[in-house]
């Protein structure tokens, strides 16, 4: 035997499944609904599916609520840190609170393309040959300036031979050698 369906109140009449789907089609969610019209959750969406309601995903809620400038802003950012800078997925999705997921949708929104962790690789290998060629001419400057290798090795907490590898990659005319053998007083015998 089946039960008989609950008693419905003339509040919960009132709400019809058109004006639910004008709502919920506004950007409302079903949660929102629920509150909104004191229904239950089923039969908020009961009537929303009478409704011929076409259902979204919760990211597209997000995407609908969200100011669309703000959201080209990011995606702009995103796909700037991805070509110029090198960045992983990994690292656009904290940079925009996302996941890695919603990080790649957006760099696709703003007209990137995903590239592969080779590229990714090489790319971070170009830069840092790059990073590390422009110390290398900071360092040869301040050397030709008058500075010492010692002082330049504490200066930027690298070791005195990671220096002077930096200054022959830069093509730095060394200095010569100082003796640092202690100097021979006059009268004294060798």
């Amino acid at each position: 035997m089946n039960p008989r369906p609950p008693v419905t109140s003339d509040a919960s009449e009132a709400v019809t499944p058109e004006s639910l789907r004008k709502q919920y089609e506004s950007g409302a969610t079903v949660d929102e609904l629920v509150t909104a019209s004191g229904l239950s959750y089923g039969t908020v969406l009961n009537r929303l599916h009478d409704a011929g309601t076409e259902m979204r995903t919760s990211w597209q809620t997000r995407r609908m609520r969200q100011d669309p400038q703000a959201r080209q802003r990011l995606a702009a950012h995103l796909r700037t840190l991805y070509e110029q800078r090198g960045a992983t997925l990994t690292e656009l999705a904290a940079a925009a609170g996302e996941t890695r997921r919603g990080a790649r949708r957006l760099l696709i929104e703003a007209g990137g393309s995903v590239r592969a962790t080779q590229e990714t690789l090489r790319m971070r290998a170009a830069a840092r040959a790059a990073e590390r060629r422009k110390l290398a001419v900071s360092l040869r400057a301040r050397y030709e300036a008058g500075a010492t290798v010692p002082d330049l090795a504490r200066e930027h907490s690298y070791s005195v031979a990671t220096v002077y590898r930096l200054l022959h990659q830069a093509g730095t005319r060394m200095r010569p050698q100082h003796n640092h053998v202690p100097t021979r007083r006059e009268g004294e015998r060798p």
